[in-house]
This record gives C-alpha cells, structure tokens and sequence, in this order.
C-alpha cells in the first residue's frame, strides 16, 4: 500500500523566495516525513541546525542506491547516473582518497592563479560584445551561460565548441519533470561524451587539463582510479561545472537588479563588498531547490525523530538558509550580514569542492557587468522574467535586459 504523505514544496510565491510552507515547517515539523518530486518518501530537513547534522553525521550515508521509477517519473538528480559512483557518492575514507586527487586544483591560492587572469580576460571580452550589440539583449545567453561553460572548459581541457551538447544534456538529466527515459538519455550522451574525449586524449597524449591530469593518474601503476570512475569524474565537473553557476549569476543578476540599495553597496567598494555579497546571494538564493539526500547507516534521533536505517533524509537547503534561528531577518538581503557559514554548498567533508571557482567567477562577473553598465535594467516587468521550476539548480531561464 502506498503511504500518504505530503509533497515535498516546491511551489514559489514570489521568484526570489522558497516555498512559504517551509516557514511553518521549520516551526512545527522540523524533521518531517514527505513525498519528494521523484516520488520517492523520506524525511525534509527545514532547519539549519539539523541540517548541519545531517551533512556531518557519519551516520548518513551519501550512498544513494538506484531506485527504479514508474515510465514518466522523474528521479533524484545525481543517483541515477549510469557510471561507476564518484566520490560526491562515497562515505570515508574511500571518499577522501578520491577527492584528494582533484583538491589541489580548487583551492582558492590555485583558482587565484591558474583560473583567474583568464576569467578576467573572458569577462571583458564578452562585456565589449554587450557594449557593441544590441542594446536588449538575454543575459543568460550572453553572460550567464558562457562565462561559466569556458572556464570549465579550460579547466578540464573540454572544446568550447561541444557547449551546446554538453549543455543540452545536462539540462535533460537535471530536470525533474522529465521522464527517467528523458533523463537516462542526457546521463548517456555525458558519458559517451566524455568517454570519446579520454580515448583522444589518451590517443593524442594531451596534458592539458584536468581531464588529461586524471588520465595519468588512472593509468600510472597501482592506480585506484578505474576508467569508469575517470569518466563519471569528468561528467561529474562537466555538468556541475557549468550548471550551477551559470544559474547562480542569472538569478544572482535578477535580484541585483530588483534591489538596487544592495546594488549601489556592491558598487560603491567592490574589492571590499564583492566577496560579502556573493556569500549573502548564495544564502538568500540557494539555487538547490529540492534539496540533497542521504541515507541513514543505522537508526538514529534527529529534530526528535526516529530515523530508521535506510531512511531517505533530504535536507531543504534553502529552507534552512532562511532559519530565523541561524540569520536575522533571514528573507531580507543584506550585503552588510556577518555570515559565518551557510548551507548554499553544502556542509562537512562532501561541501562543493567547485565552491571557491564559483566564488571567483561570481566575484567577477556582478560587480564589472554593474560597473560597466550601470544603467542596466530589465526590459521586462520582473514577474514576467521565466524562471527553471524543475531543473535541480532554480534560476532564470531568459533575462532579457536593457543596457
């Protein structure tokens, strides 16, 4: 018999705020037991302090089984990829071992250096192209998107040429109202993707990038990466790569432009404000709208419930990066909040390793395109702008804006 349960909230009041049932949740159900979009059951984590926990308990497991679905019924984004688990997908020590093969390449000291002169480079090279083309123009398609596809591109050694592709298909495996079979087949083209691109590089003898990097490690004596495993590794970068930040910097836009106090701080110091606004942007924001799971190891208390072993725990990020307990006056924006952590990365050993790469390119796009446009602003009214309701990342799907 199926159990009845509540849905997951996904619905939107406005674009810039989570569902408003999350409010009541945090107050009365905390840790609540619900239906999620994939049709999937288990427990919605609403509060910051409990969803912490969750992320640092090596009690929960990051190890999602797959789950077969009925025709038409989507699944949770990331646990049905058909390739060997990566490390996102692994408990320690085995996933440590795994994640410290690709850490040296994104802590701050190495994005600061490796990445950031050709970030600055493409920034103001696509700002030329706005400030000689039309004067409406989509900023997710002349900004929001590229920026993000051409780092990861540089990064991993992938062809700029293939963003459509790779895009295309992400967009298919993230999208939650799509079929399995949908879903399934944007998975495949990645992997097919990127399985033809180590055997040329390995054909070629390529060192450029990351991809090139692992291909050594994977074929060096005694090696504990598998070729399954370098491939779902560079699926992995490739999709989250691009993905979130690229729907990061479109609603991160939006909101700059519908509040134009926290833009004029932004603007008035940059190298002082830059790195304060984007973490309030990632709080306020949390573009992961249903949230990320984990499996309980064994039985245990969380928010006073009983979580059984196998247990499904999803915590709704954010709805706890709006915890009244945690921020105050959570739903305003406020470049000036002290913020010491929040949840938009996650939390604990699995916490984003791509964080600091969004940091910088969020650091460097907002502030110049403000700088060098400042008189930019929406071309349409603001609750006409469509917005992704079923990707995995919220964000704008179009923002057409005037320069």
């Amino acid at each position: 018999m199926t159990e009845t349960l509540p849905q997951m909230p996904v619905r939107r009041a406005t674009r810039l705020d989570p569902p408003v049932e999350y409010d009541s949740l945090r107050e009365d159900r905390p840790v609540t037991r619900v239906r999620f979009p994939n049709g999937l059951t288990g427990w919605l984590v609403t509060r910051f302090e409990e969803g912490s926990q969750v992320f640092a308990d090596p009690r929960m497991s990051a190890m999602r089984p797959r789950h077969d679905t009925r025709p038409g019924e989507a699944t949770e984004a990331g646990q049905d990829a058909p390739f060997d688990p990566v490390f996102v997908m692994m408990d320690e020590p085995d996933h440590s071992s795994y994640r410290r093969l690709l850490a040296g390449r994104f802590t701050p000291k190495s994005v600061a250096a490796r990445l950031q002169p050709y970030l600055d480079r493409i920034v103001d090279e696509h700002l030329d192209a706005i400030a000689v083309g039309p004067e409406t123009f989509d900023f997710v398609e002349a900004m929001a998107l590229p920026i993000p596809c051409l780092v990861i591109c540089e990064l991993l050694g992938v062809p700029y040429a293939d963003r459509d592709g790779f895009h295309h298909a992400t967009q298919a495996m993230m999208d939650m109202s799509r079929s399995r079979e949908e879903r399934d087949r944007g998975a495949k083209w990645l992997i097919d993707y990127i399985t033809q691109l180590v055997a040329d590089k390995r054909r070629s003898k390529s060192t450029e990038g990351l991809i090139a990097e692992l291909i050594r490690i994977a074929d060096a004596e005694g090696s504990i990466v598998t070729d399954r495993q370098l491939i779902g590794m560079g699926v992995l970068l490739l999709f989250a790569g691009h993905d979130t930040t690229a729907a990061m910097m479109g609603l991160s836009t939006l909101t700059l432009l519908t509040h134009p106090e926290q833009r004029r701080k932004l603007l008035a110091d940059p190298d002082r404000t830059a790195g304060p606004a984007v973490e309030e942007l990632m709080r306020y924001l949390t573009i992961v709208q249903f949230g990320l799971g984990r499996v309980a190891k064994e039985d245990l208390e969380l928010g006073g419930q009983h979580i059984r072993e196998g247990d499904l725990v999803v915590v709704g990020m954010n709805a706890a990066n709006r915890d009244p307990r945690t921020f105050d006056a959570p739903d305003t924006l406020d470049f000036d909040r002290k913020i010491i952590r929040h949840l938009a990365f996650g939390y604990g050993v699995h916490q984003c390793l791509g964080q600091n790469i969004a940091r910088a390119e969020l650091k460097t796009v907002l502030p110049r395109v403000f700088a060098r446009f400042p008189e930019l602003r929406l071309a349409v009214p603001a609750e006409q702008v469509p917005m992704d309701e079923h990707g995995t990342n919220y964000g704008v799907l179009e923002l057409m804006v005037t320069r």
